[in-house]
């Protein structure tokens, strides 16, 4: 059972609430928020897996505008632990793994009722969620995969934030590998880093700032567990195989190195790197990049 509103604005109709997610005996509440008609079927819907771990699905409404200009139903949602969607602080690191954000999805795709045909758009940590997921479920209705501003190996991350790192302050430095055992100088040291590499936006959104700081300064559960550590994608992604769209910018955290596996392993592939983006080119040439989604999605 659901519970949702429906509103409109600029003629595209929004329809948010929460979705009960039953897991190993327990019962959550995920929180979505879907632009455009999903009862539609003329388009496939798509939906948005947010970045982090830890984030929350604010920073991405620009995507709304694939529903506003070009007819794509788009749903967005807060990972459970993360926003409007259940926060459990009490669980134990185990507890948090890539498997149950899959089950979160899953759930979410069967309960919105469009598991049979649908596209998965993942930016950053999300990226990571969807092409899990398209390699561990093979899921059938899964059309098109997204993987913007992502990373194919944990490894491959660190090493871009270590080279980035290196022009910038020791207090930065420090603020960044220091990690949430100082939230607020981790917070101010990520505020330095995304400056450059992050979002290039001036004055940066209020979305995009409201997103970080609900991952570092309010519940930090999910952000503080180590989800990704070890982790490696790079010798599964041949089992990607529907059509996948890589995108990055050229200042992005996402160099070049962290996202080229995911071009050279996955079958079907295409990749386009912005010239005027970092990690959120969706804000920073946000006409262009909806532009190149929504052209990939119609293929």
């Amino acid at each position: 059972m659901s519970q949702a509103r429906t509103s409109a604005t600029q003629d595209v109709a929004i329809k948010e609430g929460t979705i009960r997610f039953a897991h190993d005996g327990a019962t959550y509440a995920t929180y979505y928020k879907a632009f455009g008609d999903l009862s539609d079927r003329t388009r496939t819907p798509l939906i948005a897996l947010h970045g982090g771990p830890g984030v929350v699905h604010n920073y991405l409404l620009p995507l709304a505008d694939l529903a506003r200009a070009h007819s794509v139903p788009v749903i967005l949602y807060d990972q459970i632990g993360n926003g409007r969607s259940s926060h459990v602080p009490d669980k134990p690191a185990e507890f948090w793994t890539i498997d149950l954000f899959i089950a979160e999805l899953e759930n979410l795709l069967r309960e919105l009722g469009v598991q049979d045909a649908f596209d998965v758009f993942g930016h950053s940590w999300g990226g990571v969620l969807g092409a899990e997921f398209a390699v561990r479920k093979q899921p059938k209705g899964l059309k098109h995969l997204v993987i913007t501003n992502s990373l194919a190996s944990f490894e491959l991350w660190v090493q871009s934030v270590g080279r980035l790192l290196q022009a910038f302050p020791q207090s930065v430095q420090e603020g960044i590998f220091g990690g949430l055992s100082d939230p607020k100088k981790h917070r101010e040291a990520l505020r330095e880093l995304h400056a450059v590499y992050g979002c290039l936006v001036r004055p940066i959104p209020e979305e995009v700032n409201y997103s970080m700081d609900q991952a570092i300064l309010g519940d930090a559960t999910v952000a503080s567990k180590p989800i990704l550590v070890g982790w490696s994608i790079i010798d599964r992604l041949h089992l990607v195989h529907v059509p996948t769209f890589v995108i990055n910018g050229r200042k992005d955290i996402s160099q070049d190195f962290v996202v080229a596996p995911f071009f050279k392993h996955i079958p079907k592939v295409k990749w386009v790197t912005l010239e005027n983006s970092s990690h959120m080119p969706f804000w920073e040439e946000r006409e262009r990049f909806v532009q190149l989604v929504a052209d990939f999605l119609a293929l």
